[in-house]
């Protein structure tokens, strides 16, 4: 079954005012690794999820790059940053998916798939942070990591892996360069990627 992939950030002796910066060394991480160096939209949330956003702004293919950098984007959101806000972020990167036409073999092709990075001031929703991460790097669902649901072949398994290289080389370089103190990749079921990845692939070896 399909299950939602997190990857929490915590930072040591945080504070508010570095989130702007530390939001900043995450995005260029995932543009390091092949995903957009532009952000595709950007919504700021008060006090909890539950409310309405104070901010909101989609940036479309025709936005200037400069306007549409991290860099921009986060200052524009976050000019009137209070303690009880969230502020996310969408980006976009391509992985490797599927396209079965009838009578023929399954053909892989790239196709962009959002990635929402969020920040958390320390009082939003009673302090989500702490189990949260300052920062939640949200993937979607893990399906382009597993495709549980169909049959893998070694072109398929190839594929899969390459999607999943991706994803290792983007947290190790968090790892490597984003100043973190901890970091952890979970799941929304609490189920562990990795240990599904294995029997995955044991199943076609």
């Amino acid at each position: 079954m399909a299950d939602q992939l997190y990857l929490s950030l915590w930072y040591p002796n945080f504070r508010l005012e570095a989130l702007p910066a530390a939001l900043e060394k995450v995005m260029e991480q995932f543009a390091a690794v092949g995903g957009s160096a532009r952000v595709s939209a950007a919504t700021v949330y008060p006090i909890s999820w539950n409310e309405t956003p104070t901010w909101q702004r989609v940036y479309r293919n025709e936005t200037d790059d400069e306007e549409s950098s991290p860099r921009a984007v986060i200052a524009a959101a976050m000019e009137n940053a209070h303690e009880d806000y969230a502020w996310e972020f969408e980006l976009i990167w391509e992985l490797w998916v599927p396209e079965q036409a009838a009578g023929f073999d399954t053909m892989w092709r790239h196709e962009p798939r959002a990635v929402s990075v969020v920040g958390f001031g320390p009082a939003f929703d009673e302090g989500a942070y702490e189990t949260n991460g300052h920062i939640r790097v949200d993937f979607g669902l893990d399906t382009p990591f597993l495709y549980e649901d169909m049959d893998l072949d070694e072109d398929a398994v190839v594929r899969v892996k390459e999607n999943v290289a991706r994803l290792v080389d983007f947290t190790n370089r968090i790892q490597k360069n984003g100043g973190i103190s901890t970091r952890l990749l979970w799941s929304e079921s609490g189920e562990s990627l990795a240990r599904k990845l294995i029997e995955r692939l044991q199943q076609v070896n």
